[in-house]
């Protein structure tokens, strides 16, 4: 089916998808395209038809959220022996490639989905460079079609919640040999800025660019007078290429020369600027245009808006805001205190990771722009400001493995555009000579703390936790309240002093997972979906079990005791203690109170300092201690090493081990250095709840607990004598009150912002709205998400915001923090909403065998409590068994949402 310009009817997205439809917009104003062909969606249809096979791809399109994989794998494996047999087909293809010239050819999927308002699919579906020849195409033809049913393309319907699917437009292209290409964005992706274009360029074709495998130049132009603003040289070692045989694309090195200037010239940016803003015109919307140079030709290979909205009543920066990890750490509603303390503790201490890694002042002086906004704070919620996290990933050698890496290990669902992160730099230099001296440095210093982070490791737990019992043995109540403040302030300083350096932990996990990862894409046929999560399990040694393991001991204690097990049982959590006391139990009192003692700062939200911990509110301690096990965990069972040992040897073996073990002893590391900011936050939560005595007590404020609505700058300014004249009460009033109104509010996970001010409206847009229900989705229905390892189980679900009351059943969470590890005693599975297979929840799981699943979306809406469900986390998938009575009552999810002005 060929479209060309000189149609005056505009083909239909469902039935070419939106990158035919964008190259018959381009044709039709007259741009330079390569020329293409495209074989529509019914196309398809009609050879399903003829080779018998439509009942299959029927069924494929209609019902992939509720097909087993298996099934998937079957119905696609009968279409496309069908497809491949198909004389109409090949008759299809014969003509499509005749009809582009012949040779070498791109063949590129072209989904009614991709590029949507909605969803992107960036990245998702397949697209063949350096295709030749009919037979060659009538497979890659086939190949396209039928990565819509691919494992990630399903793990990416999952998350996003679109079921079904049109049928696969597919587009034959004519190669281009190109002697540079690129992207142009029509807008700064980053900065949000309509006065200024960005190109993206790099030797050869574009693939490099593309997948990030090649550094590219970055240049800033100005969209109306042409000038350049900013010129960033990249490394550009490699170019790709058609390959001389064999089909597909190769790569050659780049000659040192033409490494040192852009892959462009002064004219050939005018080109692409004019160009650009002619297509701009004809499209009506900012546009992301891939473009190539053949020799002095300039070719359009594809535009797509930019989907990022702009309000033109906003002036400023454009941000990313996402909650994917920091959800772990800060929940539901956030109090004003916990945001301003974490976001100041966020900047400073990664402004000690970059200065230790030579970053000089005037760098850090341009990092100090952004550095305090590293996280935001909207309707109570707390959000990574996600293109700052690019940034910072910058710093250190290794961006493009480790920015894949962060986004894994993040667990976001949308991966940012290769151009668009390799135009983020955390700071910039006067010229690219001292950018090179300057790379070079931190790159030594990188390499040797690389070499080191184990013993530094060592030396900063040894240091940590005398400084900590230090502090710990302090009795802040008994303290004038000016007092307790400067020993908060001693205390923030001297954490920041030791902490902020050991980041470096986690850069170097990056690289490690990343090389790791690098090395087994190479090295290993297509793993399974849990081994990149269950190769890198540090054992079952590390800290974080440590309290769920202790629990499990201390309920066999009690549960040994009849006495003390009936009271366990049938005495209310607040008057446990003290009916074992009027019992006699003195020694199981004792090993209580040593267990809170050790252990009392790990619990659910132990990061916010408005949460009491298990020692100010034991209740919730002995609900969990009622319904621990008294039997030790069970290993995981699943075997990262029988799949290696049945894949890889010799040589390889060995290096991949040895980058295995740096990985896993990596991860063991930052489970410990986790844990001592929990005991850290402990000491901090002491601290504050001094102050608030002190303060309602000098009648500052009403009560003790309004500390809490108070930000960290009206603290100290109490302190430093400059908040004498301030209401303080009825600052405290109003936020309480717009608490109220936030906790009934849902958050959106990730949502785009522009400029300044924030207004309700474009909140309201970005998702912040009144919280709606949830029903049982039906018995039959397969949710898909990321698998985290652990092997198969079977339970009725538990739907719940906080750790307890689960007895066994399968735990069903919007997200967890470290404190949940207790309740993995009690668990036969976990299922996770938001967060990713590296949060510290989903470790300690994979460690002890319980089946885990992340990532799926609104998966709190659609199970209610009672759903019988099986959950593989192998294979990444929970299928609804069975279905309570009740389920046709909508459940409501008790987790809270929230905002402070």
């Amino acid at each position: 089916m060929r479209f060309s310009k000189d149609q005056e009817r505009a083909p239909q997205v469902s039935s070419i998808g939106g990158k035919a439809r964008a190259l018959w917009l381009l044709d039709r104003h007259g741009f330079a395209v390569p020329e293409w062909t495209v074989i529509s969606g019914e196309t398809f249809d009609s050879i399903a038809e003829q080779t018998g096979v439509r009942s299959e791809v029927e069924t494929l399109r209609s019902s992939i959220a509720h097909l087993e994989p298996a099934e998937i794998a079957v119905g696609l494996r009968t279409v496309t022996e069908a497809f491949h047999s198909s004389l109409e087909l090949r008759q299809v293809a014969a003509d499509a490639y005749a009809s582009v010239g012949s040779g070498r050819v791109a063949v590129r999927s072209s989904a009614a989905e991709e590029d949507g308002a909605q969803y992107s699919f960036a990245g998702q579906f397949e697209s063949f460079l350096g295709v030749e020849g009919v037979s060659a195409v009538v497979t890659a033809i086939i190949d396209c079609w039928a990565s819509a049913y691919s494992e990630r393309v399903l793990a990416y319907r999952g998350q996003h919640q679109c079921a079904g699917t049109a049928a696969m437009a597919v587009i034959v292209q004519r190669m281009v040999d190109a002697t540079a290409s690129g992207v142009l964005f029509t807008r700064d992706p980053s900065a949000g800025r309509g006065e200024e274009f960005v190109i993206s360029s790099v030797y050869g074709l574009g693939e490099g660019l593309v997948s990030g495998a090649v550094d590219a130049d970055t240049v800033l132009v100005h969209r109306s007078t042409g000038k350049i603003v900013h010129r960033l040289i990249g490394a550009k070692e490699r170019r790709f290429r058609v390959a001389d045989s064999g089909g597909g694309v190769d790569t050659v090195s780049v000659e040192t020369a033409a490494r040192a200037r852009l892959s462009i010239t002064d004219d050939d940016i005018e080109r692409l600027r004019s160009t650009g803003a002619a297509i701009v015109e004809a499209f009506g919307a900012d546009q992301d245009i891939e473009w190539a140079f053949e020799n002095d030709r300039l070719w359009i290979l594809q535009s797509r808006a930019i989907t990022t909205p702009v309000h033109k009543e906003s002036v400023g920066a454009q941000r990313i805001w996402d909650n994917s990890n920091i959800i772990e750490s800060y929940g539901d509603v956030c109090a004003p205190l916990t945001f301003t303390v974490a976001a100041d503790l966020y900047g400073r201490m990664y402004r000690e990771y970059a200065r230790v890694l030579g970053v000089r002042e005037p760098q850090l002086r341009q990092m100090d722009r952004w550095l305090p906004s590293m996280l935001g704070y909207f309707h109570g919620r707390v959000y990574y400001n996600l293109l700052h996290w690019y940034r910072m990933v910058w710093i250190a050698p290794g961006y493009r493995s480790s920015r894949a890496m962060l986004e894994l290990s993040l667990g976001v669902s949308e991966t940012l555009p290769a151009a668009q992160a390799e135009s983020l730099r955390a700071f910039g230099f006067e010229s690219r000579l001292r950018e090179l001296l300057w790379r070079a440095r931190a790159s030594a210093i990188y390499l040797a703390k690389y070499a080191t982070v184990s013993r530094a490791c060592e030396r900063f737990l040894k240091d940590f936790y005398e400084r900590h019992s230090r502090y710990q043995a302090i009795d802040y109540d008994t303290m004038p309240v000016a007092q307790v403040f400067e020993l908060w302030r001693e205390f923030d300083n001297d954490e920041v002093e030791h902490a902020g350096p050991m980041l470096i932990l986690d850069a170097t996990l990056l690289s490690s997972a990343g090389l790791l990862y690098a090395l087994g894409r190479r090295w290993l046929p297509q793993p399974p979906p849990w081994f990149d999560w269950v190769v890198i399990s540090p054992g079952p040694d590390i800290e974080s079990i440590n309290p769920a393991s202790a629990l499990v001991e201390l309920a066999a204690a009690v549960r040994a005791d009849v006495v003390a097990a009936e009271l366990l049982d049938q005495t209310p959590p607040e008057a446990f203690r003290q009916a074992l006391r009027d019992a006699g139990k003195n020694t199981l009192i004792e090993r209580i109170d040593a267990y809170l003692a050790a252990f009392g700062d790990r619990s659910p939200n132990e990061l916010k300092l408005e949460s009491p911990d298990l020692r100010d509110d034991p209740r919730e301690f002995f609900t969990m201690l009622r319904q621990a096990p008294t039997t030790a965990y069970r290993a995981s069972t699943d075997s990262a090493d029988a799949f290696l040992n049945d894949h890889l040897h010799g040589f390889r073996r060995r290096i991949y081990e040895l980058l295995r073990r740096k990985t896993q002893r990596g991860l063991a590391y930052r489970e410990r250095l986790r844990f001592t900011r929990t005991r850290s936050f402990g000491l901090r939560k002491a601290m504050i709840r001094a102050l608030g005595r002190g303060l309602a007590g000098e009648s500052v404020l009403e009560s003790d607990t309004d500390v809490f609505f108070l930000r960290l700058d009206e603290v100290r300014a109490l302190f430093d004598g400059s908040a004498s004249d301030v209401d303080l009460r009825s600052t405290v009033t109003a936020r309480k009150r717009q608490r109220a109104e936030d906790e009934v509010l849902e958050a959106p996970p990730r949502f785009r912002t522009t400029g300044f001010p924030y207004r309700g409206d474009e909140l309201t847009r970005a998702g912040f709205a009144a919280g709606s229900r949830g029903g049982s989705s039906g018995a039959g229905t397969v949710l898909r998400g990321v698998a985290s390892g652990g092997g198969v189980a079977e339970g009725i679900a538990v739907v719940t915001s906080t750790p307890s009351d689960v007895d066994g059943g399968v735990l069903v969470t919007y997200r967890t923090d470290p404190g949940w590890v207790t309740a993995l005693a009690s668990a036969s599975a976990l299922i996770i909403e938001r967060g990713s297979p590296l949060t510290h929840v989903a470790i300690v799981a994979r460690e002890l065998g319980v089946p885990t699943v992340v990532q799926i979306a609104d998966v709190t809406k659609r199970l209610v409590t009672g759903t019988r469900v099986r959950v593989d986390g192998t294979g990444g998938t929970v299928t609804v068994l069975g279905v309570p009575a009740d389920a046709t009552a909508d459940f409501a999810l008790a987790d809270g949402n929230s905002h402070d002005a």
